[in-house]
Formats: structure tokens, sequence, C-alpha cells
């Protein structure tokens, strides 16, 4: 165990228990110097320790690397990462995350990479539960370029007639990409889809039946989604999903800093 950690130990210990000061000392393995140690901060240490206890208290899944990326990216405040890792662990914000043991699989084909924006969407459809046990759906689709979010769709039942219609508004605003990356769903392989795609002048790229790992982009969206968004909150109702979503949605794209980026949110790549 860490000094710090038997000196905070230590004053517990006689702050609720009334133990004299030499006995707790002796109980946790401390010098009596080390127990009435206080550091002296400087104003930036302080700044520094605030503004990573106000991103973690607001962003509770966020690790190191999206705290130091958002100070450094996004508020533009250049204090040396070592520094901000130093603080970071002394507010013992370093929970430790045991790894997944992972199946070792043979490599699927390689992900096709976007070299602008609008070059290539992906989509995928993700599920989940209201507090009540309803099931509902949500479809979301994300610019493979900058990773950006372009949409989410939030419903009970999504058709191939809404993803159409919502792929239609997304190209009223945005304009109509090269190619969208889809898995092998009912609502993608349907003919509606297929012919839109065609009338429009636009690719469906339909990945290997058991390969999530090529719609890799959309799939780590989801989970980002889910990790932050929806593990977080008990939904009562789709409006209360919607309206969440949407403002997280914005906080992805403009706040959250991105590690493909380079560190910076979607809307800030060129």
């Amino acid at each position: 165990m860490k000094p710090l950690r038997r000196k905070l130990m230590a004053k517990d210990a006689v702050v609720v228990y009334g133990l004299s000061v030499r006995r707790a000392c002796w109980l946790f393995c401390i010098s009596k110097t080390t127990y009435g140690y206080v550091r002296k901060l400087d104003d930036d240490n302080e700044r520094i320790a605030k503004l990573l206890l106000e991103i973690t208290d607001e962003h509770r899944t966020w690790g190191f690397q999206l705290c130091y990326f958002y100070i450094r990216n996004v508020l533009h405040l250049e204090f040396n990462h070592k520094r901000i890792y130093r603080i970071y662990c002394e507010l013992c914000l370093n929970l430790r995350i045991k790894p997944k043991r992972r199946i070792k699989r043979d490599k699927p084909e390689k992900l096709a990479t976007a070299q602008f924006q609008n070059h290539i969407w992906s989509m995928d459809f993700m599920h989940d539960n209201l507090y009540d046990g309803r099931k509902y759906r949500t479809l979301n689709i994300i610019d493979d370029y900058n990773r950006e979010a372009l949409a989410t769709e939030i419903d009970f039942s999504l058709p191939a007639a809404r993803v159409i219609r919502t792929l239609c508004c997304l190209i009223e605003q945005r304009g109509k990409p090269f190619a969208i990356r889809c898995d092998n769903g009912p609502e993608y392989i349907s003919n509606n889809l297929k012919q839109w795609a065609k009338h429009n002048d636009i690719e469906l790229w339909y990945i290997q039946p058991g390969n999530p790992q090529q719609n890799g982009y959309v799939e780590r969206f989801n989970r980002t989604m889910r990790y932050e968004l929806l593990n977080q909150c008990l939904f009562e109702n789709l409006e209360q999903v919607k309206q969440q979503s949407k403002q997280w949605i914005w906080m992805y794209n403009n706040v959250r800093p991105h590690m493909a980026n380079g560190g910076v949110p979607p809307v800030f790549k060129k």
C-alpha cells in the first residue's frame, strides 16, 4: 500500500477512533514526519487538480488520456502530461481496468479507410431496454473520416423505410457519401435499400458474416455510447432516451477528445 494511502488511513483512525498520533503512525507504519507533512501545491497544481475533479465528475467513464487531451486540445492549457498524470494519481483517479481475455481469430479483410469527409459512412443498430423492460433500437450513422456521429434514430421499431428516410435527411444536410458500410441485417439487405442506393449512385459495402471487426468504426462508437450514456441512466420512456442522446451526441462531436483524431473532437479534424 502506498504511503499516501497509509497516511490517510492513519488520520482517519485519529479522527474516528480517537487514537493518538503516535499509535496511529505505529499501526500504519509511517513516521510522524510523514503524518504531519503538508505538500505545498502551487496555483497551477491546484488548478489542474480542480480541472481533473470537474472532468471526471462530469464524465465518469473517461480515463487519463481523454482527460489529458481535453485539457490540452479543447481547453488549450499546455501543462506537461507527466505533471497532470502525477496529480491524477494523487487524486486516486487511476482505477485499474482488468483486461478481458480474447479469443484468437483469423484476421478479417482489412478495413477500408476514408480519405475525406462524406467518403464512407458506417451504420449499425443497437438494442437496449427501458426501465419497464420494453426494448428499443437505435440506428447510429457515423462518418468514418473523422468519426463524427451524423445521426442517431431511436424507436421501438426501425424498418428499412426508416433507415432510408434517415439517410435522405442526412444527404439533404451534408451531401451524399461515396459508400455506406453496414452488416447483413434484414433492414440493410432489403430490396428497398438496395434500390435507393442504386438510384442515388451510392455503393453499399456489406461486411463478411461473422466479422463485425470490418465495421469497427461504428462498432467502437456503439461501445462508447453504451458505456458513457445508456449504461449510466435508467430511462422511463423514449423521449428521455432521445433527449439525453441528443445532448450526448453534441458532446461527443464537439467536446470529447477522440484518439483516432490525434486527441481532438471529431468536428475539429480538418
